[in-house]
């Protein structure tokens, strides 16, 4: 049993049908009559006239040989009846008249066909439109939708004729990146808008779109309407919001997993504030039992010890910041600092492997703008990989780290060791996740500091000379980016 769908086109075209079968008739029998009462009768107007009455008629058909034939058959009739009342050789009113009437017949004939041409331009055009894969709809100045089409009717769950007469704002209740009066503001003042906007359809289910805005203007140049088309995006920033959020747990278990190499350093550093704490007080104790008590050295071992005691808790703060789930706020951070940081979390690992390092800092370096925490786990990743590289050779392990300015608006923080370099052939496949060559590695630390300087508008890339050590080239922005972090 076909479906209302279905019907519903052939019903349209069954309605069309008899709509130009009862043009035709109409217009043959307005003809026939003219022509009976312009020969049967002795009215001195000019009664051919009215033949363009008829041609206007089946202009309405939207067939071209219709306009054509009525016409011609206008034009025979009027010299006919001209003939058969004057004869050939006559001159005078009536063939003045008669003259009009056939270049009324003409003139209206040729609008006609240009009219038609122009609609079947205009619904050639729409049609296109109804066929676009994106949702388009037009919407004069006050936001009344005065064209919706077929991809808008089948997401939005609204058929054109719902759509068509409400505002549009209210109809999809549009939230917009910014305040609806600048959007407008920069549609009239650059003819166009872009942005990401979300529209609520029909189900009550919301709608990430890239839009697009063109304003429509008449023959002087003035804003009869807007041509909004939007494409549908949710399930791609579905995917991006998920790649995301894994790419943050993947980032998280690599922190924590760093954590494991790092035990020793991080007990190590701990124990001497908290060793100093310990002799600052016996100090204090045994200045407080003299006789008399010396105060100002017990003041003394009472500030140090305070000192040592933040210390301590200093680094507890930073530990808990590096493994913390969360990203802090990216904010002006010192390149300089960033790399002391980053380097007493891995010294104790760089004095087990007897690497000898070098840190050379320019002056005056701009401020970087990031998260302190991912730049800080990407330093770690690097000068880890670095010491790891050097692991077991021989001659002497040098581990140059040097921060200088970049391009304009980038600071380049360089790790160059003396290892063994990268093999040729590794080179364009070490950033890629689960590529490593370490038999224990799970390949992602290189792939999250990529991901992690691209996001902060920078980027990281390796050069290598096999027997003569790598170095890895961090560039970072000075100033805020808009990646998504």
């Amino acid at each position: 049993m076909p479906s209302s769908t279905s019907t519903r086109p052939r019903a349209a075209a069954a309605s069309t049908l008899r709509g130009r079968t009862v043009f035709r008739a109409v217009a043959a029998l307005l003809t026939l009559g003219i022509f009976l009462v312009d020969v049967l009768t002795t009215l001195e107007g000019a009664v051919a006239v009215l033949y363009v009455v008829a041609v206007l008629l089946v202009a309405r058909t939207g067939r071209r040989a219709d306009i054509v034939i009525t016409a011609v058959a206008g034009i025979g009739l009027t010299l006919i009846a001209y003939l058969d009342s004057h004869g050939v050789n006559h001159v005078g009113a009536q063939t003045f008249r008669a003259l009009v009437s056939l270049a009324a017949i003409i003139i209206t004939a040729l609008l006609a066909l240009q009219y038609q041409g122009a609609m079947q331009r205009l619904r050639g055009q729409a049609t296109l439109l109804d066929l676009s894969h994106d949702m388009i709809f037009v919407r004069d100045r006050s936001g009344v939708i005065t064209f919706w089409n077929r991809t808008a009717a089948q997401v939005y769950g609204w058929s054109a004729e719902d759509a068509i007469g409400r505002v549009a704002d209210v109809l999809l209740s549009t939230r917009y990146p910014q305040a609806r009066e600048a959007v407008e503001a920069t549609l009239l003042q650059l003819g166009s808008w872009e942005g990401t906007l979300e529209q609520r359809t029909r189900d009550g289910a919301w709608r990430v779109l890239e839009s697009r805005w063109v304003i429509q203007r008449d023959g002087l140049g003035r804003a009869t309407g807007v041509m909004e088309t939007h494409t549908d995006v949710t399930e791609r920033r579905r995917a991006e919001d998920a790649a995301l959020r894994a790419q943050a747990e993947l980032a998280h278990a690599t922190r924590v997993a760093t954590l494991g190499e790092l035990t020793a350093s991080l007990a190590h550093e701990v124990n001497q504030p908290l060793m100093a704490v310990v002799t600052n007080g016996e100090a204090g104790l045994r200045w407080l039992h003299r006789d008399p008590p010396d105060l100002h050295e017990v003041e003394a071992a009472i500030t140090r010890t305070v000192r040592e005691a933040r210390r301590a808790s200093e680094i507890v703060k930073r530990v808990r910041a590096f493994l913390a789930k969360r990203s802090t706020p990216r904010e002006p951070l010192d390149a300089s600092l960033l790399i002391e940081d980053a380097v007493r979390l891995v010294q104790h690992e760089l004095n087990r492997e007897a690497v000898q390092l070098h840190v050379a800092v320019t002056a005056d370096l701009p401020a970087v703008h990031g998260d302190a925490v991912q730049l800080q786990q990407v330093l770690v990743n690097l000068l880890i990989n670095a010491s790891q590289a050097m692991a077991g050779q021989a001659n002497a392990r040098q581990l140059v780290v040097e921060a200088q300015p970049g391009a304009p608006g980038e600071v380049a923080i360089s790790i160059a060791d003396s290892g063994p370099g990268i093999d040729s052939a590794h080179l364009d496949t070490l950033f890629q996740p689960f590529f490593t060559t370490k038999p224990d590695g799970m390949g992602m630390g290189l792939a999250i500091c990529r991901s992690t300087a691209e996001a902060h508008g920078g980027r990281l890339s390796v050069e290598s000379v096999p027997g003569h050590g790598a170095t890895f080239r961090l560039v970072l922005a000075t100033h805020p980016t808009g990646a998504r972090a």
